[in-house]
């Protein structure tokens, strides 16, 4: 990797670090508050709930959607799943079948020889669904990363240990999420958090590698609609001076800027690689193919059902504080905080690619 590679991803890291931080400092707000570790909760009151808000907010999210749902249903032929090329269930898959339905039943029961792991079925959760996703995608392919790329499929777990604290370290300052049920020293909680944030990446990117052999999604979105302003880089730079004073608001007015959490990381990396003529997860959306776009958002709205459903019962687990729109929650997310995973599936894919060119 070069230097100047290299360096942009110092300034990605500096301004997700720093800009929340730089907004804090320059308030009479005491800068240990959003430091402490484990991190606490409390100190930032949400808005309560608003029809407004709500109302507003799913009009936009339906308007951004629509689209994409229509061409899914869009009248015309397809290939038939009988016509396309299958291959037998690995046995190991069986295994991760197997392991995923007793850390299934393990999480929302409470069996008293179990009650000093009871807080670690989390890992054994999605490490099966992790094996068992690959499956599939052998099944559909006859090949997948565990049995193709070892060394990246490893790889993807202490990177996304790493991508996630980001994750964690910028919802101090918006407080949507906290843990309950867990009670460790410092290093257990860092010890214990890392093992179970290096699932995310190795989920995400294996049931977009799944799903990116879907006849439908190859189909319906190989030839969607063109944008071609995204190679803009007069528009890469304006996103980037937004991106980095909404990273710099989130802290001040939590509130109002929450969402960006979701969505300035990926616009930073994003417009820095078009700036520097690097290609993106956007590259294909220049000439209408959306497929890779379609198939990593998918994943990550996939993943979170599985991780909001199997979060409800478990002893370990999380809960949520969303201001204006906290209502209608399906498990403990509300309902249109599930529109968030759509472009965490694309920062997903971002780190990925990241990955893939070193």
């Amino acid at each position: 990797m070069g230097f100047p590679i290299l360096l942009k991803y110092f300034v990605v890291a500096g301004m997700l670090i720093g800009l929340p931080l730089l907004g804090i400092a320059l308030t009479d707000i005491p800068l240990r508050i959003y430091l402490t570790f484990p991190p606490k909760t409390g100190y930032i009151i949400h808005a309560p709930f608003s029809w407004a808000a709500f109302i507003g907010l799913s009009i936009f999210i339906l308007s951004v959607i629509i689209p994409f749902i229509s061409q899914w249903f869009k009248a015309g032929a397809l290939i038939k799943p009988g016509q396309l090329k299958s291959y037998p269930f690995p046995w190991w898959g069986w295994i991760g079948v197997i392991s995923g339905l007793i850390a299934w039943a393990l999480a929302w029961t409470r069996f008293p020889w179990f009650a000093g792991f009871q807080q670690h079925t989390f890992i054994l959760l999605w490490l099966s669904y992790i094996v068992v996703i690959n499956a599939l995608t052998y099944r559909r392919k006859g090949s997948c990363m565990i049995t193709a790329r070892p060394g990246f499929f490893l790889l993807l777990f202490p990177a996304s240990a790493i991508f996630w604290w980001f994750f964690e370290y910028l919802n101090r300052f918006v407080q949507n999420w906290h843990y309950i049920g867990v009670s460790f020293s410092p290093w257990e909680y860092f010890r214990h958090a890392s093992l179970s944030f290096s699932t995310v990446l190795p989920a995400v990117l294996g049931t977009r590698e799944w799903l990116s052999g879907s006849f439908r999604i190859k189909e319906r979105f190989k030839s969607f609609i063109p944008l071609y302003f995204i190679k803009s880089r007069a528009l890469a730079l304006i996103v980037l001076i937004i991106s980095g004073i909404g990273l710099f608001c989130i802290g001040l007015w939590p509130d109002y800027f929450f969402p960006l959490v979701w969505i300035s990381p990926l616009l930073v990396i994003v417009s820095l690689q078009i700036l520097s003529g690097e290609s993106h997860v956007f590259s294909g959306i220049v000439k209408g193919d959306w497929v890779f776009v379609v198939s990593s958002a998918i994943a990550a709205l996939l993943c979170g059902c599985f991780w909001e459903m199997w979060n409800y019962y478990s002893l370990a687990k999380w809960e949520y504080s969303v201001p204006f729109v906290h209502g209608f929650k399906i498990f403990e997310m509300p309902i249109l905080g599930y529109a968030g995973y759509l472009p965490f599936g694309l920062q997903c894919a971002v780190i990925g690619n990241i990955l893939e060119n070193w």
